[in-house]
């Protein structure tokens, strides 16, 4: 993975021509590292006496379930030690449980989107990873560093993968002094900012925290299904901010009658209005720092804490396409079997950038039951 992390370095007085390839240079990484993790998955393969793997108790639930006994087949295991996978990122979602128990809810959840339009990455489209690393970096100083929220407590962010192959970072902030519903509307905004007082935060606003539309004014956007909003927009006009029963916030949108503004988007080749309906709640002062689509919630009720530690660590999509009863308990095939990797996803991993980092570190205490 060295070599290959060498080989797509930028060098002063010397000409990188893999990185001059365009769609071959994308290619080239993705079968370098699609290579590197098919040699390390066939070491786990070949080794899993090492890991023990017959005395994994998952085994023994698989022969006292239901199932038949003969279509379990050999235990494959892939370790959590593997980065990334499902074992791993499940130990990370136990971390998250470990920060409510100790720290109570998080105060922010937090998503940041790559933006293909940043400058640096319009001039050399093959550093998109390079350029998103060095966002996420900021972006977790402004945090942590310079307390622009207050004190942290404690983090911990993932990184995904868009199917397009565009990174973003789901990232949970609990704060020292915990977050009030009074404090909420001085952070996060849902509502589309004046553009004459304003201008630079309208732009970025109306660019990149615009959902869709969907619904009624476009019932063929990729949120909707069964006829509705998988994502719940449009949400409702209010004009104060309110703690929904669900668990999460209903954040302050006024509506045209009540001096809230509206702008005109195109859909299907026709110009309509909308309003703060369809704003995604974003921080002015994030959104002005990284001008890309930083999605800011506020956490208040624990009934949505489960799913949100859940959802930063669930891992990259996975497609499948194939069913077999050969074998159900070879974890590295049925991994193998869903996996797709993007280019973007493909050099994150061989520059060895992380894809999870918390703070403090959670210290395990490992517990042997019977049979294992």
């Amino acid at each position: 993975m060295n070599y290959y992390a060498y080989c797509m370095m930028i060098r002063t007085h010397e000409e990188n021509v893999i990185l001059k390839c365009r769609r071959l240079f994308q290619q080239f990484a993705v079968d370098m590292y699609v290579k590197v993790e098919t040699e390390r998955l066939a070491f786990i393969r070949f080794n899993q006496a090492k890991l023990r793997s017959e005395d994994y108790i998952h085994l023994r639930d698989a022969i006292h379930s239901d199932g038949d006994v003969q279509n379990i087949g050999r235990l494959t295991i892939l370790p959590s030690s593997y980065i990334g996978r499902p074992r791993h990122m499940h130990e990370h979602a136990q971390d998250a449980m470990t920060y409510v128990r100790n720290y109570g809810t998080p105060d922010l959840f937090i998503t940041l989107t790559c933006n293909p339009k940043w400058t640096e990455i319009e001039r050399e489209l093959d550093i998109i990873a390079r350029v998103f690393q060095q966002k996420l970096k900021v972006m977790m100083d402004v945090l942590t560093k310079y307390r622009v929220f207050g004190d942290t407590r404690c983090y911990m962010y993932s990184v995904e993968w868009q199917k397009r192959g565009l990174p973003h970072a789901h990232i949970l902030i609990w704060l020292l002094n915990k977050l009030h519903s009074n404090e909420v509307d001085d952070i996060i905004s849902a509502e589309i900012p004046d553009p004459v007082t304003d201008p630079h935060l309208h732009d970025i606003v109306t660019t990149q925290m615009v959902h869709g539309p969907c619904g009624a004014l476009n019932p063929l956007s990729p949120c909707m299904a069964d006829g509705k909003c998988t994502k719940r927009y449009p949400r409702p006009l209010v004009a104060e901010t309110v703690t929904g029963n669900d668990g999460y916030p209903v954040y302050r949108r006024r509506s045209k009658e009540d001096n809230g503004r509206t702008i005109k988007v195109k859909v299907q080749n026709q110009e309509i209005e909308i309003g703060n309906e369809l704003i995604v709640p974003y921080c002015p002062l994030l959104s002005r720092i990284f001008e890309t689509h930083a999605n800011v919630e506020s956490c208040h009720s624990a009934k949505s804490i489960k799913y949100l530690c859940k959802y930063v660590t669930k891992g990259s999509d996975m497609a499948v396409f194939g069913i077999a009863s050969e074998n159900a308990n070879d974890e590295i095939s049925n991994f193998q079997m869903g996996r797709y990797v993007s280019t973007n996803e493909a050099l994150w991993r061989l520059l060895s950038f992380q894809i999870h980092e918390r703070y403090p570190t959670v210290v395990k205490m490992y517990v042997f039951l019977e049979y294992q």
